[in-house]
C-alpha cells in the first residue's frame, strides 16, 4: 500500500506540514517519489510515523525521538526515565508558580479589606465635593443601572454591611 503526504498524514491525525518537518528533521526517511513526482510512503513509514506519535504524546522532544528511532540498541526505559525527571522538575515549577499566585491573591484580597474607605469617608469626600443626598442617591441608581456588579462590589470595598447593601440595591434599583 502506498501513500501520498496527505494520506500519511490524515491516518495519523497529522498536518501535511508536520510530515514534512519530521522529515526535513531526519525523523522520516525522504519519501520515494512517485512517477508523477508525487511523494509517496510505505506501510513502514506509516509505522514509524505512528510510533512518532506515541513518543510525542508522551512528551518526549524530537532529538529524543531521532535517537530512540535511529540507535539499534537505544535504551528507550533511559530515555522516558529522564524525561519523566524533567517532566517532575516542570511539574515542581508550575506549583511553585501556582504557590506564588496564591500568596498574591491572598495578599491583595487582604488588602481590599483593609478599611482604608469607609461608608462614612466616602460620603464625607461626596458631600465635599458637593453631593447632596438626593444627588447621592441618583448617583447609585445610576451605577446600579448600568454596572450592578460593580455597584456591588464597590459597596462591599466600602466595607458596608450585607444587609445595608441589599437595602442599598434594592431603592437603588427602584430609582432607575
Amino acid at each position: 500500500m502506498l501513500l501520498t503526504v496527505t494520506q500519511l498524514a490524515s491516518a495519523c491525525g497529522l498536518s501535511r506540514s508536520t510530515i514534512l518537518y519530521y522529515e526535513r528533521e531526519g525523523l522520516l526517511q525522504a519519501a520515494r517519489r512517485s512517477s508523477g513526482n508525487y511523494r509517496v510512503y510505505g506501510e513502514n513509514d506509516l509505522a514509524r510515523l505512528r510510533q512518532i506519535c506515541i513518543y510525542r504524546a508522551a512528551g518526549l522532544k524530537l532529538d529524543d525521538i531521532r535517537r530512540l528511532l535511529t540507535e539499534t540498541h537505544g535504551d528507550a526505559a533511559a530515555v522516558l526515565k529522564r524525561r519523566l525527571a524533567e517532566l517532575d522538575s516542570e511539574i515542581e515549577k508550575l506549583r511553585d508558580h501556582q504557590r506564588a499566585i496564591a500568596r498574591i491573591l491572598k495578599d491583595t484580597d487582604r488588602l481590599r479589606r483593609f478599611p482604608m474607605v469607609t461608608k462614612e469617608k466616602w460620603v464625607e469626600v461626596m458631600r465635599a465635593a458637593g453631593f447632596s443626598e438626593a444627588d447621592m442617591h441618583r448617583w447609585h441608581a445610576q451605577f446600579e443601572k448600568s454596572a450592578p456588579a460593580e455597584h456591588q462590589e464597590f459597596l462591599e470595598f466600602l466595607h458596608i454591611p450585607a444587609a445595608e447593601i441589599a437595602s442599598i440595591r434594592e431603592w437603588s434599583g427602584k430609582a432607575g
